[in-house]
């Protein structure tokens, strides 16, 4: 079995890590006012070189930057695009008495537009502090984002009475930030989308329907809305998208297998390759896969990011067989089936348990398919 030179490699992984103490601390202040923005971007600096070398001891040759600038995995860069509004959380009483703290929700209030490098500052840190012989990886929310969450009602009708104007801007916006990034040299981005698995579960289809979008359509929309921006891909980027069913302080969102997005995402989706969750019974079985055309590759996330546990080797090397009962052994790679901490906040599970999983992956990847 042949190594990996491009991404997705053999072993790999979703992006984000838990904060460290002093990063967290840090945010505290600067969110108090008591240090200025400047400060906070130098324990930032000083904490993702400190992960970017966790990345490479550990074995990786995908590097991220943990995310460690950002508070939620979509938002802080969603609303850095013209045209878009985050409303601020509210804390919600419920019924129990307890308090609970509502997610901030996006709406697109103008023409969606690109009016700044979004991740370019930050992709050219990264990249100053990534050794030979790793990849850089950025990640970023998926477009369709913008409006799975608030369906029609979430977009002006002002601005875009009818919706196709607004995926092409949309798209146009993410293809100036794709261009932006080629040009500081990025080769790998990673989309993440909770969306199309999210049209997995029931009651989340049930919820879009309410919405007035038809949950059987939808994953043929986003499919094409993906490829608006695909087809504005530089070349020699590879782009990667990653479906989530939640990852909130060890909590899901969504359960159901791939079958109902199955051909969308994986024969109509121009992307070159998958990270898909396959940590739990949630995510059912492999037979989604049969849909991978040749020249795709999918990521197995078979260990699990929001439990401590670390996973059997034998057995994560059986589903890998499972799986390539469907697509060729070629066509796999191997993850955990999410990041350590989406938001801010972190999943429960100790930094150590966090190194074990992916020393982890990348043995039984370098056993399965060769030294990588």
């Amino acid at each position: 079995m042949t190594t990996r030179t491009q991404p997705p490699f053999r072993a790999d992984h979703v992006g984000s890590f838990l904060r460290p103490k002093r990063l967290l601390e840090a945010r505290e202040q600067r969110a108090a006012g008591a240090i200025p923005a400047e400060a906070l971007r130098a324990v930032e600096d000083d904490a993702i070189a400190e992960i970017v070398k966790f990345q490479e001891d550990v074995g990786l040759r995908s590097v991220t930057d943990g995310e460690f600038r950002r508070t939620y995995f979509h938002i802080d860069f969603l609303e850095q695009l013209g045209g878009v509004k985050t409303d601020i959380p509210v804390t919600i009483r419920k019924p129990d008495g307890t308090e609970e703290l509502a997610p901030p929700v996006m709406r697109v209030i103008d023409k969606v537009r690109h009016v700044k490098d979004i991740q370019r500052a930050d992709f050219e840190y990264l990249k100053s502090r990534v050794s030979a012989g790793h990849t850089p990886k950025v990640t970023i929310p998926s477009p369709t984002m913008l409006h799975f969450r608030g369906g029609r009602a979430g977009i002006s009708r002002e601005h875009y009475p009818d919706l196709e104007p607004f995926y092409q801007d949309v798209a146009d916006a993410y293809g100036d930030e794709l261009r932006s990034l080629a040009a500081a040299g990025s080769t790998y981005v990673q989309m993440d989308d909770t969306n199309l698995a999210y049209l997995c579960d029931d009651k989340m289809r049930e919820a879009a329907r309410s919405r007035g979008d038809d949950p059987d359509e939808l994953p043929h929309r986003y499919a094409s809305f993906i490829n608006r921006v695909v087809a504005q891909k530089p070349a020699g980027m590879t782009l990667a998208v990653h479906l989530c069913r939640g990852n909130f302080k060890s909590t899901w969102a969504a359960q159901g297998g791939y079958e109902p997005v199955a051909e969308a995402l994986l024969s109509e989706m121009a992307v070159d390759g998958y990270f898909l969750e396959y940590d739990d019974a949630r995510s059912g079985d492999f037979k989604p896969l049969r849909f991978l055309p040749k020249g795709k590759t999918v990521v197995l996330g078979l260990v699990t990011t929001k439990l401590g546990e670390l996973e059997s080797k034998d057995d994560l090397k059986r589903r890998i067989d499972e799986a390539a009962k469907y697509v060729p052994l070629e066509q796999l790679c191997l993850s955990p089936q999410c990041g350590f901490s989406s938001t801010v906040h972190g999943n429960a599970i100790a930094v150590e348990a966090q190194r074990a999983k992916l020393a982890l992956v990348v043995e039984v990847a370098d056993e399965v398919w060769g030294g990588h």
